[in-house]
């Protein structure tokens, strides 16, 4: 008989239609239904699907792509509104709050109005904002206040920077788009950005930082025995694998791949290790299907389905 699993997906987005009227964004008809599905339909799906949880996050860019001095003033009504949308299923939702982070003081104050007033379990980031990553010192606020509120970071693929666009993937992105983004393209520039966080010094500064990545690790676990010697060749620093070790979660967003999760069970302890499925854009049952059909002990199994999750994001 097979174990009755309690699922939290915590890569889920959601597109907020007044955000995308005012900025003109639009999704390909397929996603947008389901971006902007109602809290019923959600509902309903994850019924369906037998998830008991999902964490809601803001669909890429989120606002990293607004650099401008309103880009606060968005996310409190962003924030609201998800938090509204959450309160419709109490225990079916749980969001990570999008953050203005153009305005660096703007987000930290955002990020602890939406963990302190709203509930919410930590914060997404797509990727870079006006081209620069996380290490740069200005986004330091961002990182003190997720230490102080003890929640994590879930740094989230974008679009590719234009200068890198056409330096490694011209001419092959305009016949294979996805080379820019889920085929290869999303795993260099998300896996750049955490290990430039790393060789930083962000996690000498904050030591209980905690940061996600989706995508099994965006290739670092598989990595990382490699990175790790390399680096302590010439960096002196603590061992990247510790530092890594120590502040990273992974999960399966988009990645339902058994021989990856083999990889992650490896190289890292079982409970960094989180389901994920990366909604709408990954396949629902592929994702679910995949996760029941896995053949770990039983423990382990409830860990990576749903209870490291609750213990991490402190879902009750």
């Amino acid at each position: 008989m097979q174990t009755q699993l309690d699922i939290v997906a915590l890569e889920e987005h959601y597109a907020d239609p007044h955000l995308d009227a005012l900025l003109g964004r639009t999704h390909p008809a397929p996603l947008q239904k389901l971006l902007y599905a109602s809290a019923e339909d959600r509902v309903q799906r994850l019924d369906t699907l037998g998830i008991a949880t999902e964490v809601l996050a803001l669909a890429p860019p989120g606002l990293q792509g607004i650099c401008a001095d309103n880009a606060h003033n968005l996310a409190i009504e962003v924030n609201d509104r998800l938090a509204a949308f959450i309160r419709q299923a109490p225990g079916r939702f749980a969001g990570f709050a999008a953050l203005p982070t153009f305005s660096p003081d703007h987000a930290a104050r955002e990020l602890n109005r939406c963990v302190q007033s709203l509930g919410f379990v930590g914060a997404m980031i797509h990727g870079p904002t006006d081209g620069l990553f996380l290490d740069d010192p200005r986004f330091e606020p961002i990182f003190a206040a997720a230490e102080a509120l003890e929640v994590p970071l879930y740094i989230h693929p974008s679009e590719i920077l234009a200068s890198v666009k056409q330096s490694y993937f011209a001419p092959y992105d305009q016949t294979h788009p996805m080379f820019i983004r889920a085929g290869w393209g999303y795993t260099i520039e998300t896996g750049t950005h955490a290990m430039r966080l790393i060789l930083s010094g962000v996690f000498d500064r904050h030591p209980r930082l905690r940061i996600i990545l989706g995508h099994f690790g965006e290739g670092i676990p598989f990595l990382l025995d490699r990175i790790d010697e390399a680096l302590a060749r010439d960096t002196p620093m603590q061992a990247f694998r510790e530092l890594f070790l120590r502040h990273f979660y992974v999960t399966s967003s988009g990645f339902f791949s058994s021989a990856a999760l083999n990889c992650c069970l490896e190289q890292m302890p079982p409970d960094r290790i989180l389901f994920s499925i990366d909604a709408p854009y990954a396949a629902d049952h592929s994702g679910v299907d995949w996760l029941k059909a896995l053949t770990l002990d039983t423990p382990l199994k409830r860990n990576i389905a749903g209870a490291n999750a609750r213990r991490l994001l402190n879902l009750t």
